[in-house]
């Protein structure tokens, strides 16, 4: 995949407000105390990254091809497990804390065109989409959030900002639709005639308007709709 400009970095800081608001509730949604058992969600970035992989195809022995929706999504699984690492990280100084981090980390991405990692200085215009993903899944594997490798990556899967705060709302609804319906007992069902609901939020954030107040809940209606009528 070619190297594509860098989109513009900014998000607005109600955008960044709204999704720690809508993380913190997620992980309190799994865990009540989530920021006292501080889970590894770096080693999350991890797994999530090599899944990514898998969707851009990396056997040079078989014909592949990339799917580029899965791709992005699970980028947004990514950016979950950053901003739960980044409210963790910065604990003791609140929210605000946590959103100023953010804020920096995000504004500093123009500037920034390459890092040293384990001795080595990558160079994000010399480094193919799989190189990055690579890069990202090893610093996370050494406990670094660096979000301008991030969005490099989101840079060479054609996701701006503002498509993140769209698909992250979407797939934050879709996490606590999951818990609702069994998905930490074992009892919920994850392919909804023969597609992963993950497939299915696609389809439905795409027919719904981002700037509705309702967005959110919009979602989870659309959701529930598909997931009854799958059961039959």
């Amino acid at each position: 995949m070619s190297h594509a400009e860098p989109v513009d970095p900014m998000l607005s800081d109600d955008q960044i407000s709204i999704m720690l608001r809508m993380q913190q509730s997620m992980n309190s949604k799994v865990d009540p105390s989530w920021r006292k058992a501080r889970y590894p969600y770096l080693r999350a970035v991890v797994i999530e990254g090599a899944e990514a992989i898998e969707h851009h195809g990396w056997k040079w022995w078989k014909k592949q091809e990339l799917d580029l929706s899965q791709l992005q999504m699970e980028l947004i699984d990514i950016w979950h497990f950053i901003l739960s690492e980044t409210l963790l990280r910065n604990d003791d100084g609140g929210d605000t804390q946590a959103r100023e981090a953010l804020q920096t980390a995000i504004s500093d991405i123009s500037a920034t065109h390459e890092l040293k990692f384990d001795g080595s200085t990558y160079r994000f215009a010399d480094l193919s989409l799989l190189d990055k993903i690579e890069l990202l899944i090893g610093l996370s594997a050494a406990r670094r959030i660096e979000v301008a490798v991030f969005a490099s990556i989101m840079t060479d899967c054609q996701l701006s900002w503002t498509e993140l705060f769209r698909q992250y709302v979407g797939k934050n609804v879709l996490n606590f639709f999951r818990q609702d319906n069994g998905y930490k007992d074992g009892t919920y069902r994850k392919l909804w005639g023969g597609r992963e609901d993950n497939e299915v939020l696609v389809d439905i954030i795409r027919l719904l308007d981002s700037s509705q107040p309702d967005f959110k809940h919009a979602i989870y209606a659309s959701l529930l709709d598909e997931y009854k009528k799958s059961e039959g």
